[in-house]
């Protein structure tokens, strides 16, 4: 299983920002390891993250994304106390959901 993601949700007027950073390999399927043999991809692929258990961001990513990826959004209607739900799921099918509350 892979380590906890770390989130930040800061309220700014109606809005939050979140601060997301990720732990993970993300293999993009194309390097070869000590002995020439491919490494096998190895990514996220989709990221989903919801405010009070409603959705409010998805999407879906492919091998270019560096290892241990960091994402940044803003939702609107979000204030201090309401908990933010980050997913992902990658293409081996683990998975892993961490929260925060907005601060």
């Amino acid at each position: 299983m892979a380590d906890p993601m770390r989130i930040r949700a800061q309220a700014a007027g109606d809005k939050a920002t979140v601060r997301v950073l990720m732990s993970h390999e993300m293999e993009s399927g194309q390097r070869k390891d000590a002995s020439g043999k491919l490494v096998p991809a190895w990514h996220i692929s989709d990221v989903t993250a919801s405010l009070n258990g409603k959705p409010v961001f998805s999407c879906e990513w492919g091998a270019a994304v560096s290892k241990n990826p960091f994402l940044q959004f803003n939702v609107k209607g979000a204030k201090a106390g309401d908990k933010i739900s980050v997913t992902w799921k990658d293409n081996k099918g683990d998975t892993r959901t961490d929260e925060a509350t907005v601060s």
